[in-house]
């Protein structure tokens, strides 16, 4: 069944924060819980109007990477069943259900580790400039959307408002310390490697994807918030992959060129989709966690 959640209200329960798609709420000193909204955020900017079942897709797909990476990383999934949460989140089963997860409390490191196997985005701009991604040098005429000769790992900063800004390794170094960025890229880096051979098999490129680590009280670098998603990763369809060109996606790819068509502000608040472009993203959603996992949502 199709269930739309815009935002959550959980009586009782304190909130800790409301990011652009995901609340997260204190279940104790040790622990938080995570759900993931229907809201869509494009060029940063919330949209008013939310995507069905886009929250679940977003916490089910992060389950199934969850699972293929275990023995690669720790990572801070405790459970995504209602029926394991504490007694006093029973009774929000409705606004829970299918999206939303246990998880350990981290320290979240300050930088996002951004994956690149392909020449798209930002870094796809910044090489038409420079001839490098994050100021790493790359061979001279790569076309938009050509594989690398090997994944990058081109960090970013977080930002609490505003846009995210793409930092050299070197200086991810400096703020996480060498080991812990070692660690971080490494990991990075093989869990998009498995996730594009995986993907691959299921008829999907995987051309990058953003991933969040962080500490547990031991120390240890774990694998935290969502995994390979639609929201965190671009995915584009094997069989119509032609590089030289932008690709067709699964994900809000639909709503930024709508947006893009319209003029939309991207330095102004969030606006209603039609209907249509509401559908049609919905429906990409949906379709990228079907054909990567084989399960109907």
């Amino acid at each position: 069944m199709t269930t739309t959640v815009l935002t959550t209200d959980l009586p009782g329960i304190p909130a800790l924060a409301r990011g652009k798609v995901r609340d997260t709420y204190v279940v104790d000193g040790k622990h938080l819980l995570i759900v993931a909204t229907d809201r869509l955020s494009a060029f940063d900017v919330i949209m008013k109007t939310p995507i069905p079942d886009k929250g679940k897709v977003l916490t089910q797909m992060t389950r199934f990477w969850l699972d293929r990476f275990a023995d690669l990383c720790p990572n801070h999934l405790v459970s995504a069943d209602v029926a394991d949460f504490p007694p006093a989140f029973a009774a929000h089963r409705a606004q829970l259900d299918g999206r939303s997860m246990l998880v350990k409390r981290l320290t979240m490191l300050p930088v996002e580790a951004i994956v690149r196997g392909y020449l798209a985005g930002s870094g796809w701009k910044e090489y038409q400039k420079k001839g490098t991604v994050c100021d790493l040098r790359l061979p001279s005429g790569l076309r938009e959307s050509d594989k690398l000769p090997q994944p990058l790992f081109t960090p970013s900063t977080k930002a609490v408002e505003g846009h995210d800004e793409n930092i050299h390794p070197d200086e991810a170094a400096r703020l996480l310390g060498a080991d812990v960025a070692r660690q971080v890229a490494d990991l990075a880096v093989a869990i998009y490697r498995r996730g594009a051979d995986y993907a691959l098999t299921r008829g999907i490129i995987l051309a990058d994807t953003k991933l969040e680590f962080g500490l547990d009280e031991a120390g240890r670098v774990v694998l935290a918030d969502e995994v390979l998603t639609p929201d965190s990763s671009r995915f584009w369809p094997a069989d119509q992959y032609v590089p030289g060109q932008g690709q067709p996606s699964f994900d809000k790819q639909y709503v930024r060129d709508w947006l893009e068509a319209t003029r939309f502000d991207k330095n102004g608040p969030g606006i209603d989709l039609p209907p249509d472009v509401v559908e049609r993203t919905a429906a990409k959603y949906r379709e990228a966690y079907e054909r990567l996992t084989g399960r109907v949502l």
